[in-house]
């Protein structure tokens, strides 16, 4: 296996992504920021992952919001 230093997502797998990120900022915030069902309609990791794993433009969207969430843009704290 090929060393990645500079790629936040090497060695995470789609379920730790999204466990970490509903941890972190919660399905309403990860539902506003990538509109899709499975985030904001009875938000489940499994549905989550199927859908995911199926559509490459969404997981995308959610593997941007990771990098960003954990290696880049500060989450302001709710009031």
């Amino acid at each position: 296996m090929q060393n990645q230093p500079n790629n936040p997502l090497h060695g995470k797998t789609l379920e730790n992504i999204l466990t970490e990120l509903v941890e972190k900022i919660g399905w309403e915030r990860m539902g506003s920021t990538v509109n899709i069902r499975c985030f904001n309609n009875d938000p489940s990791i499994k549905s989550s992952l199927k859908f995911l794993r199926r559509t490459p433009w969404a997981r995308t969207q959610v593997e941007e919001m990771y990098i960003n969430v954990f290696h880049g843009f500060q989450w302001p704290e709710e009031s």
